[in-house]
């Protein structure tokens, strides 16, 4: 398997890392032992974690009031799939890449698909874009796209979603998401109900599409652009629409895509019961649809998510496969040291919710024991895996502290000459 970083670089980090971290690992197994716990199998099952990059997140993000570049941030796909490659290197977390069309569209899809595979890379589900009019398009969507009045602009955006499925088929992807901005920013600006109606009319045509073996995901969100009523606002709506579309048709909750507060465990809890939680886009927010970097405003939420798909696997067994992507926008930082940090962010969750004593919580529960039930799921949070997370990366040839070895290895700098700014290209495809 090719290294963008050099493995030896990545082993000399570890080296002088080696030996805290093998007393702070023994020094956690004490007391997770105490507890009847077994470090190593923890240290087991964070190896298993898997979260997806999305292409679009390793280029700079902006806002609606200006997108500051950064230096060497990937021009095209190619050098996105090269940054990608290194957050995984160095993590052993992030396997596979989200793809973005027509950002992302490439004439040579073998090439592609050789790289990630070189670089221990494979392709997650594909994402559509029907939210931008693109160049040489020939109807806008300003008005809306799958929910338009106009059949055309409708007929437009399905071709497009089902072009997505054909890339993503030639790539090795398994799914599809589909996210619309539609909607309307006035009353009176359309018809509530036959928007909707048109959407599902539209996707049951890309649904048709779907290979035998294929999901797609319907992801809603709150607002913007449409600030007054968005088609797909909230999690009742997409169960709805996918419960209407078929088995094949899965919701997808993105963190931030919800109002100040809202019970997110709870919708994950509720689509897990009806059997349409497909999967997650992790961020964090503060306010609104904010895009911060995971776990950097919110971890005890991101925990507590963690707890109910603990309780999901635990009730459904193998059955239950979600699938995991980050979906971020970096306007200040390192987009790759940001990138690794959150899927570090949310594998801690993902062990720290492995920590609940369920027997005991269960009983609590019963008993109606609000306070030890409560204090159960605090001390699982309260503990700190990084040892486990760390020993987890050591052993999968990772690297200790990845942004410590990362900066170590002047990727970035390197990049900066490699890669001069392009005119009119955005690693982000955003802005």
């Amino acid at each position: 398997m090719d290294k963008v970083i050099d493995h030896g670089q990545v082993a000399e980090h570890n080296a002088k890392l080696q030996n805290n971290l093998d007393a702070d690992y023994a020094a956690l197994g004490s007391i997770l032992a105490r507890r009847g716990q077994d470090i190593e199998q923890l240290t087991a099952k964070a190896q298993t974690f898997a979260v997806a990059l999305p292409s679009w997140g390793v280029g700079t993000g902006g806002t609606r009031f200006a997108r500051f570049p950064g230096k060497g941030e990937p021009r095209d796909v190619m050098e996105k799939l090269e940054d990608c490659a290194v957050i995984h290197q160095l993590t052993q977390a992030t396997p596979t890449v989200s793809l973005h069309f027509p950002w992302d569209k490439n004439s040579d899809l073998a090439a592609m698909r050789e790289f990630a595979s070189k670089h221990g890379l494979g392709f997650d589900t594909v994402n559509s874009n029907t939210f931008q009019d693109q160049a040489n398009q020939e109807h806008t969507y300003k008005f809306g796209s799958l929910t338009a009045n106009a059949k055309a602009v409708r007929e437009q955006a399905v071709a497009h979603n089902i072009e997505c499925i054909e890339l993503g088929r030639a790539l090795g992807s398994k799914g599809l998401t589909v996210w619309v901005g539609d909607g309307a920013n006035f009353p009176g600006q359309h018809n509530l109900r036959g928007a909707l109606e048109r959407y599902l009319d539209s996707m049951r045509d890309i649904y048709k599409a779907l290979p035998a073996d294929w999901l797609m995901y319907i992801e809603h969100k709150l607002f913007e652009p449409a600030f007054y009523a968005t088609t797909i606002a909230d999690w009742g709506t997409s169960y709805a629409c996918a419960t209407e579309l078929g088995p094949k048709a899965k919701c997808l909750v993105d963190l931030g895509h919800h109002t100040p507060n809202t019970n997110i465990e709870m919708i994950v809890a509720r689509l897990a019961q009806f059997g349409k939680l497909g999967g997650f886009h992790f961020n964090d927010s503060k306010y609104g649809d904010d895009d911060l970097d995971s776990g950097s405003i919110n971890p005890f939420q991101l925990f507590l998510i963690f707890n109910e798909l603990a309780d999901v696997a635990q009730r459904d067994g193998d059955a239950f496969k979600p699938s995991y992507m980050l979906d971020q926008s970096h306007n200040v930082t390192d987009p790759i040291e940001s990138l690794m940090s959150s899927a570090i962010e949310v594998q801690r969750s993902f062990v720290q919710s492995a920590l609940v004593d369920r027997k005991a919580l269960s009983a609590y529960q019963e008993n109606n024991d609000v306070l030890l039930a409560a204090q159960t799921l605090k001390q699982a949070f309260r503990t700190d895996v990084s040892p486990i997370l760390a020993m987890a990366r050591a052993r999968s040839g990772a690297a200790i502290d990845p942004v410590a070895c990362y900066r170590a290895t002047g990727y970035r700098e390197k990049q900066a000459t490699l890669r001069p700014p392009k005119a009119g290209a955005s690693g982000s495809g955003i802005v």
